[in-house]
């Protein structure tokens, strides 16, 4: 039995990447893998997947499960980039170099690269992306920068992708789905609550959180300013069944990637709110209109393209995303 272990933001109840977790448990357990997962929580990670885990930052034990494994899997969301911690970047770097010090396979999956701001970091990266087994990356910009740097990779599509939803879309449900960020503003949700009571006032608005601690008091907050401007509209907190209840939307206004990704999937009309490069990536990929943090846009105009958003051409976007395990494999073929 091939011993698997995987490192990514996980144990923090983030909806994007426990999403990608259990895709990736499930296609390992396909192969008879022996899993485990370096998790913030693994009493959580356990209990949900039915598989090994142990504290991320328990050095000692990442460093003995390190030497004891056939293959290290990083990924997948976007953990090698340092505009949200240079620390945790650093993290998830020195974790695939113990990898390569002890001779294990490292596979880099499904990750969208980027940015690297500090020149140092950036270097550190390139050199050990070399010596990995397989570099696979989400989206152009991350395969054009590693390219750059003489990295070889293979570009994949979001393992979201190959997830089964139910393409329900009711009729006025409107979703919003927000999550704090150093960039998050008072004028934007003004603006978005203003957009809202305009042009979705008849529909009822769901306002989804994703990860409690980023996303909870921010949805609140939200909602609180939706019913000052306009006390009539219809509004619930959603945090759980996520899937489902996105699939269950007519209109998505969206931060969180996967939140996005799972939106389009289900065929709903979807206008992503740019405030990372991985959202304007999957906005200009999926041909959705973005709103930027500080909201200069035409509402009108974006109003206007999420109208004429066709489900079917949505659905056909999502439907041709085939996530390629096929190298991925054969590692695992060759350790046994």
């Amino acid at each position: 039995m091939v011993k698997a272990v995987i490192s990514g933001y996980y144990g923090f109840k983030n909806f994007g990447d426990e999403t990608i977790l259990s895709v990736l448990i499930k296609h390992l357990k396909n192969l008879n893998a022996d899993i485990t997962v370096f998790s913030s929580d693994p009493n959580f990670t356990e209990k949900t997947y039915g598989i090994n885990s142990i504290k991320s930052f328990d050095m000692i034990k990442v460093i003995c499960t390190l030497r004891n494994t056939d293959v290290l899997i990083s990924g997948g969301g976007s953990l090698l980039q340092d505009a949200t911690s240079l620390k945790s970047l650093i993290y998830y770097l020195s974790v695939i170099a113990l990898a390569l010090f002890f001779n294990k396979k490292v596979i880099i999956f499904a990750q969208g690269i980027g940015p690297v701001n500090n020149k140092f970091a950036r270097l550190i990266l390139i050199n050990l992306l070399k010596l990995c087994s397989l570099v696979t990356v989400r989206d152009e910009a991350s395969l054009n920068f590693l390219n750059k740097y003489g990295v070889s990779a293979k570009l994949v599509c979001d393992p979201v992708y190959s997830l089964e939803v139910n393409q329900t879309s009711a009729k006025n449900i409107a979703g919003v789905q927000l999550r704090e960020f150093k960039t998050m503003n008072y004028a934007l949700l003004q603006k978005l609550a203003l957009f809202i009571k305009e042009k979705f006032g008849n529909c009822k608005i769901e306002i989804f959180s994703l990860q409690e601690n980023l996303d909870l008091a921010l949805c609140k907050k939200f909602e609180d300013l939706l019913h000052s401007i306009a006390p009539d509209i219809r509004t619930e907190i959603v945090t759980e069944d996520i899937i489902n209840r996105i699939a269950n939307l007519e209109y998505m206004i969206g931060m969180r990637f996967h939140a996005l990704l799972t939106a389009i999937k289900c065929g709903v009309k979807t206008c992503a709110i740019n405030y990372d490069i991985k959202v304007e990536r999957l906005a200009k990929d999926a041909s959705i209109p973005m709103i930027s943090m500080d909201a200069h846009e035409n509402f009108e105009e974006i109003y206007s393209r999420m109208q004429n958003l066709k489900r079917d051409e949505l659905l056909r976007f999502a439907d041709n995303k085939s996530f390629d395990w096929s190298d991925f494999d054969k590692l695992f073929i060759f350790t046994e």
